[in-house]
């Protein structure tokens, strides 16, 4: 809040101000470079978390036959990072509200960094599992305070447009994995893959460590949650590992303790007077609660529509993985293009009726696709997916507009953690929705051309679900109400 003295600036526990909430007498070239730093590190982490995804992806048959894997083990390679960062977003984010952004954020890039390090001399697939787990930690704190610390420096009227320029940093990480990953992987094999994240990673550790200023606020009374986090772990282990087993009988034990711990949770967070999820934020926000189950259930509709058209592509229509890669990059190619200009847009426009015609358009696409068979068109692919690209840039950067402009400067850490456990228990929804119904229509055997009739069936039904999901989630966005503050600094 440029302009207002120290003492007038709204509470934050121990938490830092970044050095862009100025005085009167701080020049403005120093706020203007603070606030670039602030957007480096932020583009920086924003693009090394879905790179070091997606080009994994590509590496996995290279690493499965080095390291003597199974393809269940491959599977967890990738599903163990993704639980991990679902167990401890929340709990973090309350950690560097309490304590300070900058240092969660700079310790988790130091985790990310040795952790990939390792993960290059790995000898075993139990040792890259358990270090993605670890790795998925340390990428909590980095996606759980990159959105706070930018919501930190960046006033309201500003929010959307730098918000959208970091959506569009995820996007190009998304874009460019693949073939960076698979140009690694084929000249220097897929260790150079997990070097190159740490060098990366330990870049952006450097530079928050160096170049972001802060002031510490004196410490605080507020405690940490343990036993409400310890809840909120078991929650999410159980719930998603529950999902990704079913039908076995052992999945519905999962899910039945994930509820349990879940209400005792929720009964504990309402008794405690520092909980690590204020669930007042919810019941009486009526913006950030149907924002972030937007969010939760757009990410559900979402991510696996490019595991599915990878099948179908390859499987149905005979198309090499090169040229399948091809076509899966117009999707995030237009949503790096949409993204900024959407933020920017949520700055001047109603927030909600953007997110809700991207919505939309994911819908109709969704729709779409689930009559596509094995005489449609590769160009109808690629239609739908540069609608789905341009859909989702509409809705992401505004949404998470609308989330961070929902609260008050001392919960931003609180609202990003939860804005990016919707995002990872949405895609991880969406992956267990891929997995059922596909366990239940062609078994567990190797996919291959004769599973084609099958492959479309499924598809059919998934789509339709993924429709029916994004659907519910137009709803939530418009119901929220107006998402724009008559302040612009209000937070």
């Amino acid at each position: 809040m440029p302009g207002l003295p120290p003492d007038k600036l709204p509470p934050m526990g121990r938490h830092e101000r970044i050095a862009t909430m100025h005085t009167p007498d701080t020049p403005a070239s120093t706020e203007a470079e603070d606030k670039r730093v602030v957007l480096v590190v932020s583009l920086l982490s924003a693009f090394l978390l879905p790179f070091s995804t997606t080009s994994l992806n590509v590496a996995l048959p290279s690493m499965g036959s080095d390291l003597a894997s199974d393809s269940v083990a491959l599977g967890w390679m990738v599903t163990a990072f993704m639980l991990s960062a679902a167990m401890f977003l929340l709990p973090i984010g309350r950690i560097a509200d309490m304590y300070g952004r900058k240092r969660i954020f700079t310790l988790g890039a130091w985790i990310f960094a040795v952790t990939s390090l390792l993960i290059a001399l790995a000898s075993a697939p139990w040792m890259v599992i358990a270090l993605r787990a670890l790795q998925g930690f340390g990428g909590a704190m980095i996606f759980g305070n990159g959105t706070a610390l930018l919501a930190s420096v960046y006033p309201a009227h500003e929010r959307g447009r730098v918000l959208g320029i970091n959506v569009a940093a995820v996007y190009f990480g998304q874009s460019v994995g693949p073939f960076l990953g698979g140009f690694l992987t084929q000249h220097f094999g897929w260790r150079s893959i997990f070097t190159v994240i740490a060098l990366m990673a330990i870049a952006t550790a450097l530079i928050t460590t160096w170049k972001l200023r802060v002031q510490a606020d004196p410490a605080t009374d507020e405690k940490l949650d343990i036993p409400g986090s310890a809840l909120y772990c078991i929650t999410m282990f159980a719930m998603m590992y529950g999902l990704s087993i079913l039908p076995a009988p052992n999945g519905f034990a999962y899910l039945a303790t994930a509820v349990a711990c879940l209400v005792a949770f929720v009964r504990r967070q309402n008794r405690i007077p520092h909980p690590i999820l204020q669930l007042s934020l919810f019941r009486h926000n009526t913006v950030f609660a149907l924002s972030n189950l937007a969010a939760l259930l757009n990410y559900g509709a979402t991510f696996g529509v490019g595991f599915l058209l990878s099948l179908y592509l390859q499987f149905v229509k005979g198309l090499s993985p090169q040229d399948t890669g091809l076509i899966l990059l117009s999707q995030p190619v237009v949503m790096a293009i949409s993204s900024p200009l959407a933020g920017r847009l949520s700055d001047r426009i109603e927030p909600r009726m953007l997110a809700s015609a991207g919505m939309t358009l994911t819908c109709l696409g969704l729709l779409v696709l689930s009559s596509i068979d094995a005489d449609s068109s590769v160009w109808l692919v690629v239609v739908i997916l540069l609608v789905h690209g341009l859909g989702f840039g509409l809705f992401s950067s505004p949404n998470t507009n609308a989330v961070m402009g929902a609260v008050g400067r001392k919960f931003y850490g609180v609202a990003s953690g939860i804005m990016s456990t919707m995002r990872v228990m949405g895609q991880m929804l969406s992956m267990c929705i891929c997995m059922l119904i596909m366990t239940n229509f062609i078994g567990q055997v190797h996919l291959g051309p004769e599973h084609a009739a099958l492959l479309i069936q499924m598809s059919h039904i998934t789509f339709l679900i993924f429709a029916v999901m994004c659907f519910g989630g137009i709803v939530a966005s418009m119901a929220r109400g107006r998402t724009q503050s008559p302040h612009p600094d209000r937070n």
